[in-house]
């Protein structure tokens, strides 16, 4: 039976089209699994069918081992979240009593990752999340039983750090310290965010302790650099994408000029919602991506209307927006 695929090559011409252009298909370079990973660690990955790294989290893991701080920038999708997981479970592992805290820019993220980590059934594994959300009275149970505390910056700058008295048993055994989504810490908000792990790095070096900092960003021009400001020190950067690629095409649309005298463009989330109808209309499966929860609403509210219904859409759900972070 013959089939016909829906084309879109058709939509990228005009004046809004600034660039266009494609990368190939690339195979993915493999590593092996280390030799000196922990068992229970080795069982659970080839439970899940993992039995080999991509080159970037072997070369990943091996900087970790060196004691190293390092930042992960390879492209979305790549392995990123194994590559800083892997020795922070091997290290949990073999001493339950060392602790590792993970620090995401939003609640959903954290979640997600407390999700992905219960999927490895690690019996010595005692994940938690800690933010503004967790009971009074259970903070005190986070603090005493948990080995992994996945948190936020503000959450450790407002209560962590001022109470590091009551987290002198984390603080003295903490191992690592991730640091996910680390591009976002820019600006005004990235020197704060800085500020705040400078004065976890001098804390625990009161309780005795230097963890390592594992850093994971999307595909920016100066992850060392970046990773040397927020946390004030030395960063390795793991580049070098291992992970496979199909083929695709890179398209940057400009908005078109409303007022040529005043340089006024056409609103982005219309020329978005005009985009997506389109290939929704074409039966091309779509992923738009926004800054804000309003803003993906209005996308989906301006294309249910190019379309005469929204049923082709699934409603936008996400229940929080970026400045959402305690």
């Amino acid at each position: 039976m013959a089939t016909s695929v829906a084309r879109w090559d058709d939509l990228l011409v005009g004046d809004e089209l600034a660039y266009l252009g494609s990368e190939a298909a690339r195979d993915a370079l493999f590593a092996p699994l280390p030799d000196e990973l922990h068992p229970r660690v080795r069982d659970a990955l080839e439970a899940q069918g993992i039995d080999a790294l991509y080159a970037h989290q072997a070369a990943a893991w091996e900087a970790a081992q060196r004691g190293e701080h390092l930042v992960v920038t390879t492209g979305t999708a790549s392995g990123k979240t194994l590559a800083f997981n892997l020795p922070v479970l091997d290290a949990l592992a073999r001493e339950p009593k060392q602790r590792a805290l993970y620090l995401y820019p939003t609640k959903a993220l954290a979640q997600d990752q407390l999700r992905s980590l219960a999927t490895f059934g690690l019996p010595k594994l005692r994940a938690v999340i800690y933010d503004g959300d967790t009971a009074t009275e259970r903070r005190w149970q986070v603090r005493k039983w948990a080995n992994l505390i996945l948190s936020n910056p503000d959450m450790l700058h407002v209560g962590v750090l001022p109470h590091h008295d009551r987290w002198g048993d984390v603080l003295s055994n903490l191992a690592y310290v991730i640091v996910d989504e680390a591009h976002v810490y820019r600006g005004v908000f990235g020197s704060h965010v800085s500020n705040v792990l400078r004065r976890l790095r001098r804390l625990a070096r009161v309780y005795g302790a230097e963890p390592q900092f594992l850093l994971a960003s999307a595909t920016i021009a100066n992850p060392g650099e970046l990773g040397a400001r927020l946390i004030g020190a030395e960063t390795t950067v793991i580049g070098g994408d291992a992970a496979p690629r199909a083929e695709r095409t890179v398209a940057l649309w400009n908005p078109p000029l409303t007022d040529e005298e005043l340089g006024l463009r056409a609103s982005p989330l219309g020329e978005a919602s005009k985009l997506m109808a389109d290939l929704v209309s074409r039966g091309l499966r779509t992923l738009c991506f926004a800054k804000s929860r309003r803003a993906a609403e209005l996308i989906h509210r301006f294309t249910a209307d190019r379309l005469g219904d929204d049923s082709a859409l699934s409603p936008y759900r996400a229940g929080y927006t970026p400045q959402q972070r305690r």
